[in-house]
């Protein structure tokens, strides 16, 4: 269920200047708050590269954020190196993980210059071997963890058995696998697995040299950091204590990636609806917005999230509401059982940490635009971005 919360109507202010100015639906993303985000992750795991995934929130501004602050880019698909070339970024600062490909995905990373890949079975190693004097490749483990919102090793990683067999063929066949990886699983309620994984994976690492291979100088420990839907706060220094505990027992010349996605983006992004229509039903009263699942809220259905929500509103009572999309389909309902005060139309509902698999996720079904952007403490010269490749509309506040 969204949480929410009620605030008197003087508040909603600034949401209401935006929209006279912009429009409605808007999203605002404030490339402050990234920046925030990216020194309290840096903070907590001293001396880890940090990658962004880009997928969470494939947005120029965001981009060039990260990289402002020294970041680099996890990148997993042909679009996404189409983005990051447009803003004319160094190969060298960007990985490809995405652990299934085509040949010719393969050759359009080697040909923009990204020569790190990912790989968790023999087909996919055996794929490498055209190019094998021009990449170097981190084998993924499977380590599924009942604490994540979303399990990412189901579908992606060898089994810990299988890790030793794959890094051996990588040797026989002259295939550089130069590290491992893993990734626990998005939003994370605890660090058990991360911290088993980082032992595990150490423990590998140390083996491989049994097999008289070069030595595995890289361990990517994925994403996964959580950041709160209910309002409260993670301290994310206190949540990697345990994992910077156990990276500590990595050998020295292992170099640590983390590919945060979620953490970055999500609390970057507010939602800013309209509600376009209203009606009473069976005792609960309706309000249509202009934004919703097919939209903005699309992480609802495909990131498994709800998301704070905000009304702005001095009047009496408490009613049992819902709170429904613009489309024609019945699933497009966002929350259901809020007890709201009345709201008229033209009223505002803001919606909280709208950054991570919204805007990302977000169709046109029915025909309905997508939200446009607007970006505060923006870093990107749009005239150097080819307007093809912006995924939505925005402009800069």
């Amino acid at each position: 269920m969204n949480s929410f919360k009620i605030s008197t109507s003087d508040m909603g202010r600034q949401y209401r200047e935006l929209v006279a100015v912009h429009g409605s639906p808007l999203l605002v993303m404030d490339c402050d708050t990234v920046r925030e985000q990216y020194r309290a992750l840096g903070h907590a795991l001293p001396g880890a590269e940090i990658y962004y995934a880009v997928k969470s929130l494939p947005h120029p501004s965001i981009v060039q954020t990260v990289l402002d602050a020294g970041g680099g880019l996890e990148l997993a698909s042909n679009g996404e190196i189409e983005l990051i070339r447009s803003l004319k970024v160094s190969p060298r600062r960007t990985i490809h993980t995405h652990p299934i490909k085509r040949d010719r995905d393969i050759v359009d990373a080697l040909r923009f210059g990204c020569t790190t890949f990912v790989v968790d079975n023999t087909d996919e190693l055996l794929k490498f071997l055209p190019y094998k004097h021009r990449i170097g490749l981190l084998l993924r483990v499977s380590f599924r963890s009942h604490a994540a919102v979303v399990d990412l090793s189901k579908k992606f990683g060898c089994a810990l058995g299988e890790a030793s067999e794959l890094i051996r063929l990588g040797a026989d066949l002259g295939v550089h696998i130069k590290g491992l990886s893993f990734h626990v699983g998005s939003q994370c309620a605890d660090t058990t697995q991360q911290v088993n994984a980082i032992h595990q994976c150490n423990t590998l690492i140390r083996r491989h040299h049994d097999i008289g291979a070069a030595p595995m100088s890289v361990l990517d420990i994925g994403g996964g950091f959580p950041v709160s839907y209910d309002g409260g706060h993670v301290d994310i220094n206190r949540y990697c204590e345990l994992i910077r505990d156990a990276l500590k027992e990595l050998p020295s010349y292992v170099n640590v990636i983390a590919e945060p996605g979620r953490f970055l983006s999500a609390p970057a992004m507010t939602s800013v609806s309209t509600i376009v229509g209203k009606a009473i039903r069976d005792g609960m009263h309706w309000y249509y917005l202009d934004d919703g699942v097919y939209g903005s809220f699309s992480g609802q259905l495909f990131d498994h999230m709800r998301y704070p929500l905000e009304v702005f509103s001095s009047g009496p009572g408490r009613y049992p509401s819902v709170l429904a999309g613009p489309t024609c389909d019945s699933i497009d309902v966002i929350a259901e059982d809020l007890m709201l005060p009345e709201m008229g139309i033209g009223d505002l509902i803001v919606g909280h940490m709208m950054g991570a698999y919204t805007a990302a996720s977000a169709t046109s079904f029915n025909s309905v635009p997508k939200t446009k952007i607007i970006v505060r403490h923006d870093p990107v010269n749009y005239d150097a971005v080819d307007e093809s490749l912006k995924i939505d509309p925005f402009v800069r506040i």
